[in-house]
């Protein structure tokens, strides 16, 4: 389950203005899991402040 090479495809991300690579809920939900980093596009409801699930 954990470090599956999953491939990219448009859409699964973007460059922030930083040049950091973001990814999408699109990415997450085809991962599978939360890695509960605290993503900006957490489609699982992940709150790192409060180390809990909000959905």
């Amino acid at each position: 389950m954990y470090n599956k090479r999953i491939p990219l495809e448009d859409g699964d991300f973007y460059f922030n203005e930083q040049g950091y690579r973001v990814f999408t809920a699109q990415f997450h939900l085809k991962r599978g899991y939360c890695c509960k980093s605290g993503c900006k596009h957490c489609p699982y409801g992940y709150d790192k402040k409060t180390d809990s699930f909000i959905k």
